[in-house]
């Protein structure tokens, strides 16, 4: 195989566009992408079900923050079409928390400016944004300074003011890549109780990029898992366990039977 040298002449033309199932929130459909001339995803189609949390999972290098990150606008992509609802991006209120929360965070503002930037980009009053500040605070039980900036805040308090600013729009999709990679274990418990608090309470669909199979699990309706390079889906596992789920959930026989076979399905697609 070797790289291509026009894209174009490649990639697979244009097909009638087919709406997912109903329930759908994301439909993909024809999704190519191609980095120096090699594919990562080609004609890649995908449902993404709506009031869900959807774990991405695979093999190193296939594109698991790509794909969030193409679904998000934030990569550009080389064929295919991406709609929420049957919208486009532009007219789709979206939220997104990065992995490296200390780049995130616009360090000459305050913690609770940056909270309420996208309020402010919205053009919110001051009375609405202090409203809105006020549910999240209580929400997130917060006990630090929010006046302070975020470079004297620790890392673990970074990143909940990072989840925060990208839930203060209240937004139809909130997309995590690897959120928990850089916090400690009690941090971690923290975040996936109050996202799991937050999901139930508003049922915002998300999209959780995640290198932990036991992390990717615990919090998923459904376990996107990816295949290597050229990315295809190879599996995508439904799981049910009643929330909020406790650190008890890591021990029943479904999320032990769950993960398992996740991990199976990971290996096959490793060895491959």
């Amino acid at each position: 195989m070797r790289p291509i040298d026009n894209i174009a002449e490649l990639t697979p033309p244009a097909q009638p566009f087919v709406r997912g199932p109903a329930g759908t929130h994301i439909t993909i459909r024809g999704l190519t992408k191609y980095f120096a001339g090699w594919p990562l995803y080609e004609n890649f189609n995908l449902d993404i079900p709506k009031h869900k949390i959807v774990s991405v999972f695979g093999p190193n290098g296939c594109g698991k923050s790509t794909l969030i990150n193409m679904i998000a606008g934030l990569i550009p992509i080389d064929a295919g079409e991406i709609l929420f609802d049957g919208k486009s991006l532009k007219d789709t209120k979206i939220g997104y928390v990065f992995q490296n929360y200390r780049e995130a965070m616009f360090p000459w503002l305050r913690t609770i400016d940056n909270i309420a930037y996208p309020l402010k980009l919205e053009g919110k009053s001051p009375i609405e944004i202090n409203r809105r500040m006020e549910e999240l605070v209580a929400s997130f039980s917060v006990k630090f300074d929010l006046n302070r900036y975020p470079y004297e805040l620790s890392g673990g308090q970074q990143q909940t003011a990072s989840i925060m600013r990208a839930l203060a729009p209240n937004p139809e999709v909130l997309f995590l890549d690897e959120p928990f990679s850089a916090l400690d274990f009690e941090m971690t418990l923290f975040i996936r109780e109050k996202l799991q608090e937050v999901f139930i309470q508003t049922g915002t669909t998300m999209m959780l990029v995640s290198h932990d199979l036991e992390e990717a699990v615990y919090l998923a309706d459904e376990v996107l898992l990816l295949t290597k390079r050229p990315t295809k889906v190879a599996e995508i596992l439904k799981y049910d366990d009643p929330r909020p789920r406790t650190v008890e959930t890591l021990s029943t026989q479904s999320f032990v039977d769950m993960k398992k076979l996740s991990l199976e399905i990971f290996q096959r697609e490793v060895r491959r």
